[in-house]
Protein backbone atom coordinates (compact mmCIF):
# COMPACT_ATOMS: atom_id res chain seq x y z
CA UNK A 1 0.00 0.00 0.00
CA UNK A 2 1.54 3.10 -0.77
CA UNK A 3 2.18 5.98 1.83
CA UNK A 4 0.21 8.97 2.56
CA UNK A 5 2.89 10.75 1.81
CA UNK A 6 3.03 9.30 -1.65
CA UNK A 7 -0.83 9.39 -2.22
CA UNK A 8 -0.62 13.08 -1.67
CA UNK A 9 2.22 13.89 -3.73
CA UNK A 10 0.61 11.97 -6.69
CA UNK A 11 -2.62 13.96 -5.60
CA UNK A 12 -0.56 17.20 -5.42
CA UNK A 13 0.14 17.08 -9.18
CA UNK A 14 -2.87 18.24 -10.88
CA UNK A 15 -3.80 20.66 -7.56
CA UNK A 16 -1.62 23.47 -8.23
CA UNK A 17 -3.94 26.37 -9.29
CA UNK A 18 -5.03 28.41 -6.64
CA UNK A 19 -8.33 29.23 -7.73
CA UNK A 20 -8.63 24.97 -8.39
CA UNK A 21 -7.06 24.40 -4.47
CA UNK A 22 -9.64 27.08 -3.15
CA UNK A 23 -12.38 24.94 -5.01
CA UNK A 24 -11.43 21.83 -3.93
CA UNK A 25 -11.74 23.22 -0.20
CA UNK A 26 -15.47 24.25 -0.80
CA UNK A 27 -16.92 20.97 -2.86
CA UNK A 28 -14.83 18.01 -1.59
CA UNK A 29 -16.13 18.82 2.26
CA UNK A 30 -19.48 19.00 0.37
CA UNK A 31 -19.53 16.31 -2.67
CA UNK A 32 -18.55 13.67 1.05
CA UNK A 33 -21.66 15.63 3.00
CA UNK A 34 -23.53 14.71 -0.51
CA UNK A 35 -22.61 11.35 -0.35
CA UNK A 36 -23.12 10.55 3.48
CA UNK A 37 -26.68 12.51 2.91
CA UNK A 38 -27.69 10.58 -0.25
CA UNK A 39 -27.01 6.94 1.33
CA UNK A 40 -28.63 7.91 4.65
CA UNK A 41 -31.51 8.35 2.86
CA UNK A 42 -31.73 5.02 1.32
CA UNK A 43 -33.89 2.56 3.55
CA UNK A 44 -31.36 1.20 5.96
CA UNK A 45 -33.09 -2.56 5.10
CA UNK A 46 -31.15 -5.48 6.78
CA UNK A 47 -29.02 -2.66 8.75
CA UNK A 48 -29.67 -2.19 12.88
CA UNK A 49 -32.51 0.53 13.19
CA UNK A 50 -29.90 2.71 14.38
CA UNK A 51 -27.81 2.69 11.35
CA UNK A 52 -27.79 3.98 8.11
CA UNK A 53 -25.76 3.04 4.54
CA UNK A 54 -24.19 6.56 5.08
CA UNK A 55 -22.84 5.47 8.55
CA UNK A 56 -21.77 2.31 7.25
CA UNK A 57 -19.59 3.86 4.40
CA UNK A 58 -18.33 6.65 6.47
CA UNK A 59 -17.15 3.77 8.96
CA UNK A 60 -15.16 1.54 6.20
CA UNK A 61 -13.80 5.30 4.82
CA UNK A 62 -12.58 5.31 8.52
CA UNK A 63 -11.28 2.62 8.42
CA UNK A 64 -9.32 3.00 5.73
CA UNK A 65 -8.03 6.31 6.74
CA UNK A 66 -6.65 4.44 10.03
CA UNK A 67 -4.48 1.81 8.00
CA UNK A 68 -3.71 5.10 5.93
CA UNK A 69 -2.63 7.28 8.91
CA UNK A 70 -3.85 6.99 12.26
CA UNK A 71 -3.42 10.46 13.15
CA UNK A 72 -4.87 11.74 9.93
CA UNK A 73 -7.81 9.29 10.85
CA UNK A 74 -8.52 11.26 14.22
CA UNK A 75 -9.35 14.61 12.05
CA UNK A 76 -11.20 12.94 9.83
CA UNK A 77 -13.54 11.38 12.42
CA UNK A 78 -13.81 14.60 14.07
CA UNK A 79 -14.85 16.03 10.38
CA UNK A 80 -16.99 13.27 10.22
CA UNK A 81 -18.61 14.25 13.23
CA UNK A 82 -19.77 17.20 11.85
CA UNK A 83 -21.19 15.45 8.39
CA UNK A 84 -22.90 13.19 10.71
CA UNK A 85 -24.61 16.20 13.31
CA UNK A 86 -25.61 18.61 10.15
CA UNK A 87 -27.03 16.12 7.98
CA UNK A 88 -29.27 15.18 11.32
CA UNK A 89 -30.19 19.07 11.97
CA UNK A 90 -31.31 19.38 8.87
CA UNK A 91 -33.14 16.49 8.72
CA UNK A 92 -34.64 17.10 11.74
CA UNK A 93 -35.22 20.36 9.88
CA UNK A 94 -37.62 18.19 7.68
CA UNK A 95 -34.94 18.56 4.56
CA UNK A 96 -35.00 15.43 2.80
CA UNK A 97 -31.40 14.05 2.89
CA UNK A 98 -31.82 12.39 -0.56
CA UNK A 99 -33.18 15.87 -2.30
CA UNK A 100 -30.38 17.72 -0.52
CA UNK A 101 -27.65 15.60 -0.76
CA UNK A 102 -28.80 14.96 -5.05
CA UNK A 103 -28.40 18.96 -5.48
CA UNK A 104 -25.11 19.55 -3.51
CA UNK A 105 -23.45 16.38 -5.36
CA UNK A 106 -24.66 18.02 -8.64
CA UNK A 107 -23.32 21.53 -7.82
CA UNK A 108 -20.29 20.38 -6.02
CA UNK A 109 -18.98 18.15 -9.14
CA UNK A 110 -19.88 20.78 -11.47
CA UNK A 111 -17.76 23.03 -9.23
CA UNK A 112 -14.65 20.05 -8.82
CA UNK A 113 -14.29 20.38 -12.64
CA UNK A 114 -14.47 24.13 -13.11
CA UNK A 115 -11.87 23.95 -10.91
CA UNK A 116 -10.02 21.17 -12.88
CA UNK A 117 -10.60 23.19 -15.93
CA UNK A 118 -8.96 26.33 -14.06
CA UNK A 119 -6.00 23.31 -13.44
CA UNK A 120 -5.76 22.32 -16.79
CA UNK A 121 -5.59 18.71 -15.71
CA UNK A 122 -8.17 15.93 -15.37
CA UNK A 123 -9.37 14.94 -11.76
CA UNK A 124 -6.94 11.97 -10.25
CA UNK A 125 -9.57 9.65 -9.40
CA UNK A 126 -9.48 8.96 -13.58
CA UNK A 127 -6.34 7.81 -13.05
CA UNK A 128 -7.02 5.87 -9.47
CA UNK A 129 -10.87 5.34 -8.11
CA UNK A 130 -8.55 5.75 -4.67
CA UNK A 131 -8.32 9.43 -4.94
CA UNK A 132 -12.11 10.00 -4.12
CA UNK A 133 -10.80 8.90 -0.73
CA UNK A 134 -7.25 11.24 -0.78
CA UNK A 135 -9.02 14.17 -1.45
CA UNK A 136 -10.08 14.75 1.95
CA UNK A 137 -7.47 13.44 3.43
CA UNK A 138 -5.04 15.71 1.86
CA UNK A 139 -7.22 18.88 2.89
CA UNK A 140 -7.04 17.46 6.42
CA UNK A 141 -3.04 16.95 5.78
CA UNK A 142 -3.02 21.01 4.95
CA UNK A 143 -4.82 21.65 8.60
CA UNK A 144 -2.26 19.10 10.15
CA UNK A 145 0.24 21.18 8.36
CA UNK A 146 -1.10 24.72 9.01
CA UNK A 147 -1.67 23.46 13.14
CA UNK A 148 1.92 22.13 13.22
CA UNK A 149 0.60 18.21 13.51
CA UNK A 150 2.84 15.82 11.71
CA UNK A 151 0.84 12.91 9.75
Amino acid sequence: MKSVHTWFEQYGVSHQNPVNKQIHWICVPLIYWSVYALLSAVPNGPLPDSWTWGLLVMALGQAYYLVLSPSLALGLLAFNAVVVLTASALADLGVSLGWAGAVVFVLAWIGQFIGHRIEGAKPSFFEDVQFLMIGPAWLMGFVYRRLGYSY
